[in-house]
């Protein structure tokens, strides 16, 4: 059973760089898989300028914005994953399911986020490392499918953060912990 590590914090908090040096210190045999779908130029941009820097690391790369469960099961021939990011994969769902006029709700994010829980607990490798955004510590949003996805991401990051054996919390390039490993 592979370890969860929960890694939050704010936009540009240097979590993302924090957990591929947590990661890269584990094992050798990891793959990154990335949530975002570059559906702009800037975004695909941004998308580049993650590749470069991890190019020649020793990461192979996924790209999957929504079937995570699916991914991390197809993935036990790696010691290490490093999901990056799980807001934007809540943010995937969430787009998905208000294109399919599909129901996004509270129970159903629970239901995907266990899954993905379960996902890892049952990856045969050494560690599943998770990002995410911080996205309850801002004002609450004045428009009511932000105020919607800020709920579900809430929920997202409390239940890995349950299940996670250790969680981070970076703030300006400083990990902080906030659950560790007892042992």
């Amino acid at each position: 059973m592979a370890d969860l590590v929960l890694v939050t914090g704010g936009t540009r908090s240097g979590k993302s760089d924090f957990a591929l040096n947590y990661c890269s210190t584990i094992s050798e045999k990891r793959c990154f898989i990335a949530t975002c779908e570059a559906g702009d130029a800037e975004m695909a941009k941004r998308v580049a300028v993650h590749k470069k820097a991890r190019k020649g690391q020793g990461w192979d790369t996924i790209e999957e914005p929504r079937l995570l469960v699916e991914t991390v099961a197809s993935l036990g021939n790696y010691e290490v994953l490093l999901i990056d990011c799980l807001t934007l994969w809540v943010t995937n769902l969430l787009y998905q399911r208000e294109q399919e006029k599909k129901t996004f709700d509270a129970a159903v994010m629970l239901r995907e986020t266990e899954r993905l829980a379960s996902a890892v607990a049952a990856f045969p490798g050494r560690c599943c490392c998770c990002v995410t955004n911080e996205v309850g510590q801002g004002i609450v949003p004045a428009n009511p499918v932000a105020r919607k996805f800020r709920d579900l991401a809430g929920i997202c990051n409390q239940t890995l953060a349950r299940h996670a054996s250790e969680v981070y919390l970076v703030s300006c390039g400083i990990p902080l912990p906030l659950k560790a490993l007892t042992s």
